[in-house]
C-alpha cells in the first residue's frame, strides 16, 4: 500500500535499535505485524553525533505513539517526509490511503512541486461497459471508491514542504485498514473467507483468504502441480494460519537447487514488490553464476512480513538447499527480516542492499539534489569508489561540510549504521561482487517490463518462468563460447595465460582488468625474509597505500584491501607483488571453483555422495528420493551437451534403470554394477571428444523416473 511503512523507516528503526542496545532500559514496544507501520521507539540515549543527536534521529524517523493532527502550513523537510507523517497518521485513524496527484515543475528537470495524499476510498468508480467478449470472461469486481474527500496535499517552497490544503473528514467508517490493496485489485480476495488479522491498537480485524476459490489462487495451485509433474525434483511448501487459511507459498524446482549447489555461497533476497503496491508479494532467492550472470536460487509468494513468516521462509528455503547456509546474504532493510535472519543464518553475514539504500537516498534528498545537482554522483562515488575506509570517511564529511548537511538526519542515520551497508567495511567476507559499481539485476526491472496491474498471477509466473528458462540459455551459450573460443591476452604474461585458460571469459574479464592496473603501482619492499611485506601506492594518488605479505614458504599473499576475500578475485595489488617475485604461475588456490569453466563440474560432489552412503540409507524416502534426482539432474546436464553424449548417456541410463529393477526384484543378488558396460556399446571418451555444436536452445528440465 502507499501508505506502508518505507524501506527508510525501516532502516532507521534498525538504527533505533542500535541506539537502544546501548541502555539497558532501552525497549521497543512492539514488533512487526501485517500492518506496516514504524514501531514505537523508547527510552533512547540522546548523545551528540555529528552535530545531530541521536534522540533527533530516532525522532524524526520513529512517530510517536499517537501522532501529531496535520494543520494547514505544516512543514517538512521533503515530500517523503510529509508522507512519513500522513501514514503514521492514517494508520493511527485506521485508513489506507494512496497519492491521488502530483505536479511537476516545467523545465528541463521536471522536479516534483506538489503532492495530494488522499483516503483510498476517494473518488467514485465508473462502470465500464464490456463488450460481448468481456462479459463472460470478466467477473464484476467491488470497488473501494466511495467519494472520500479527506487528504492532504503538500507543494515544494524553497527548501522544505508545507501542507496547502487539507481535509480531515471522512464519509465511511474508519479503522478497518489492512494490508488488501495489492490482493483486491489481484482479485485475491473472497468475502466470504476471513481470516484474524492483528491491528496497531491490538483488536482483531478480518482479512480474506488469499487463496479461495476463483481468482489468482486457482492458477497459483495449478502451476504448482505443472510444476511437480514436469519436475520430480520439484520442491514446494505452503504456510497456513492456525484457521487453515494460506499465508505465504515457496517453490524451487530442480534447477533452482542444482545452481545452489555451485553458487550459493553469496545470496540477495529480493523484495522487490514493496516499492508499488500493486506489485506482486513475489520475492527471489537468488545470486549470480561463473559468467557474472543472474541465476534464481529460490521463489515464494509472501503475503504477511512478521518475523513468524520470515523464519517459516527461511526454514523452508534451507531444507530446499539441504540445508546448506550462503556465506553472504544481502537483503533488503526491515527489522521482522532483520530478526529472522540473525535467528536462522547466525553464522551468515548479513548486509542490507547498498542500492537500495542510496536510491532510498535519492528519495529522502530530491530538494538538496535539486539544488546541487553534483551532490548525487560524490555520494554514490563516496560509497561506490572509495578504496579504503579512511579516503571514504574523509570524503563522506568533506561532503557534508560542502554542501553544509551537518544537520540531515538521514544522512546522519545511514552514515551511523554504515558497517551494515558500505561495502568497505564488509571485505573480509564473500559477497561474489566482481563489479561493486555496477547495479544487478532486480526483479524491479522485471516487473517495469512484464507486469501490469491487470497481470494475472498465472500469466506472471510463466512470463517470470520464461525469464528464467532464458538465463539459462544464456548459460548454455556462454559456456559453449567459452569451450569454442579462447580468452584474449593482453600480455605475455604466464600468469594472464593460465588465467584465461581457467576463468569463464565475464570472469577473466575482471582478473585482466586487476592485472593490467597492477601495471601501474609503486611497489616498495618494507620487509625481508621468509614472510616479506610490500607497500603499494599509485602513481598520481599516493594518498592511498595498501600492504601486502607474501609467504615464500606456501606462496600465498594477503592484501589489506581484502579484495580477494569479497569478490575471489585476485586484486592489481597482491598480482603486482606476485610479477616481482614469482612471475610464472598462481597458486591453485586463487583460482574459486565457482568462477571457473568447470564451476558445474560435480565429481567432487559425487565423491562425497559415494563417501556418505551409508548415512543416506538411513534417510526418509523422500531425502533419498531428492538425492537420488539431484544425481539424474547432473547426468541430464552432462548429457544433454552434444548428440554424441546424449545417445551415450541414454544408453547408459537405461542400463542404469534396468539393473536397479533387477536389484529390486532379486535384492539378495547383491549389487552387480560389473553387469552395467558403459563401453558395451560406445566409447565414452570418445563421444566427449565430439565436436558436435550442442543445441544452444537446450534446456537442462529433464525428467527421470527413479522409482518403479
Amino acid at each position: 500500500m502507499e501508505g506502508a511503512r518505507t524501506e527508510g523507516d525501516e532502516l532507521i528503526a534498525d538504527y533505533a535499535d542500535c541506539l537502544m542496545s546501548l541502555d539497558t532500559n532501552a525497549r521497543s514496544s512492539q514488533n512487526d505485524s501485517l500492518i506496516l507501520g514504524a514501531p514505537i521507539v523508547e527510552g533512547a540515549t540522546a548523545t551528540s553525533v555529528g552535530g545531530t543527536t541521536e534522540q533527533d534521529v530516532v525522532n524524526d524517523f520513529a512517530p510517536a505513539e499517537d501522532p501529531k493532527e496535520p494543520v494547514l502550513g505544516m512543514t517538512f523537510e521533503s515530500d517523503e517526509d510529509a508522507k512519513a507523517f500522513y501514514n503514521e497518521y492514517a494508520r493511527h485513524l485506521g485508513f489506507p490511503f494512496r497519492v491521488g496527484r502530483s505536479r511537476r515543475a516545467k523545465g528541463t528537470e521536471e522536479v516534483v512541486v506538489m503532492k495530494r495524499f488522499v483516503c483510498s476510498r476517494e473518488g467514485s468508480y465508473k462502470k465500464k461497459q464490456p463488450s460481448s467478449d468481456e462479459a463472460t470472461r470478466k467477473r464484476e469486481r467491488m470497488s473501494m471508491r466511495e467519494g472520500c474527500n479527506a487528504m492532504m496535499e503538500v507543494v515544494r517552497e524553497s527548501d522544505h514542504w508545507v501542507v496547502s490544503k487539507l481535509e480531515k473528514a471522512h464519509n465511511h467508517d474508519l479503522g478497518t485498514c489492512s494490508k488488501v490493496g495489492y490482493l483486491r485489485a489481484r482479485g485475491l480476495l473472497c468475502a466470504s473467507e476471513k481470516v484474524a488479522m492483528v491491528s496497531p491498537d491490538g483488536m482483531v480485524l478480518l482479512r480474506q483468504n488469499v487463496l479461495g476459490e476463483g481468482g489468482d489462487a486457482q492458477g497459483l495451485l495449478d502451476y504448482l502441480k505443472k510444476m511437480q509433474a514436469n519436475d520430480p525434483a520439484f520442491f514446494h511448501a505452503i504456510q497456513v494460519d492456525k484457521n487453515g487459511c494460506v499465508v505465504n507459498v515457496f517453490w524451487a524446482d530442480s534447477r533452482a537447487k542444482a545452481a545452489y549447489r555451485h553458487f550459493g555461497d553469496a545470496v540477495t533476497f529480493d523484495t522487490t514488490y514493496k516499492k508499488n503496491k500493486y506489485m506482486m508479494p513475489f520475492v527471489t532467492f537468488s545470486g549470480v553464476n561463473h559468467h557474472l550472470q543472474p541465476v534464481i536460487f529460490g521463489c515464494a509468494l509472501l503475503m504477511e512480513e512478521t518475523e513468524f513468516s520470515f523464519i517459516w521462509l527461511f526454514e523452508t528455503w534451507l531444507a530446499a538447499m539441504g540445508g546448506k547456509a550462503p556465506c553472504s546474504l544481502v537483503t533488503d532493510q526491515n527489522r521482522a527480516m532483520k530478526a529472522a535472519v540473525g535467528k536462522l543464518f547466525p553464522d551468515s553475514c548479513h548486509r542490507f542492499c547498498k542500492w537500495n539504500i542510496l536510491s532510498r537516498t535519492k528519495q529522502k534528498l530530491t530538494h538538496v539534489y535539486t539544488e546541487h545537482p553534483t551532490l548525487r554522483d560524490e555520494l554514490e562515488s563516496c560509497v561506490l569508489q572509495s578504496e579504503t575506509i579512511s579516503t571514504f570517511e574523509t570524503t563522506w564529511t568533506s561532503i557534508i561540510e560542502k554542501y553544509d548537511l551537518r544537520k540531515n538526519s538521514w544522512l546522519q542515520a545511514i552514515y551511523n549504521i554504515r558497517q551494515k551497508w558500505v561495502p568497505l567495511y564488509l571485505m573480509d567476507t564473500f559477497f561474489a561482487d566482481v563489479s561493486p559499481t555496477l547495479k544487478k539485476e532486480t526483479m524491479n526491472d522485471f516487473y517495469k517490463k512484464y507486469f501490469n496491474t491487470k497481470t494475472t498471477l498465472e500469466v506472471f509466473l510463466n512470463q517470470f518462468d520464461s525469464r528464467v528458462a532464458s538465463r539459462y540459455e544464456d548459460e548454455a551459450k556462454a559456456d559453449m563460447d567459452d569451450y569454442l573460443n579462447k580468452a584474449t591476452t593482453k600480455t605475455a604474461s604466464l600468469i594472464e595465460k593460465q588465467a584465461a585458460n581457467t576463468y569463464t571469459k565475464a570472469v577473466f574479464s575482471k582478473f585482466q582488468e586487476e592485472f593490467t592496473e597492477s601495471l601501474g603501482y609503486i611497489i616498495q619492499k618494507t620487509k625481508d625474509g621468509c614472510i616479506s611485506k610490500y607497500s603499494i601506492t599509485k602513481d598520481e594518488d599516493p594518498s592511498d597505500t595498501f600492504y601486502v605479505t607474501y609467504n615464500a614458504s606456501n606462496k600465498m599473499a594477503n592484501c589489506s584491501c581484502k579484495y580477494f576475500e569479497f569478490s575471489g578475485i585476485l586484486c592489481r595489488h597482491i598480482l603486482g607483488v606476485y610479477i616481482i617475485v614469482d612471475p610464472r604461475t598462481l597458486p591453485p588456490d586463487y583460482f574459486l571453483k565457482r568462477w571457473t569453466r568447470k564451476a558445474r563440474d560435480d565429481d567432487d560432489l559425487l565423491e562425497d555422495s559415494s563417501n556418505n552412503q551409508h548415512e543416506d540409507a538411513s534417510w526418509s524416502i523422500t531425502s533419498r528420493y531428492n538425492v537420488l534426482c539431484a544425481d539424474a539432474m547432473r547426468c541430464a546436464e552432462k548429457g544433454s551437451g552434444s548428440e554424441a553424449v546424449y545417445k551415450a548417456a541414454k544408453d547408459i541410463i537405461q542400463k542404469a534403470y534396468e539393473e536397479i529393477v533387477a536389484y529390486e526384484r532379486y535384492p539378495g543378488r547383491g549389487s552387480q554394477r560389473d553387469a552395467i558396460n558403459i563401453n558395451e556399446d560406445v566409447t565414452i571418451h570418445d563421444a566427449m571428444n565430439d565436436q558436435s555444436m550442442p543445441d544452444s536452445g537446450r534446456k537442462v528440465d529433464c525428467v527421470f523416473n527413479l522409482v518403479t
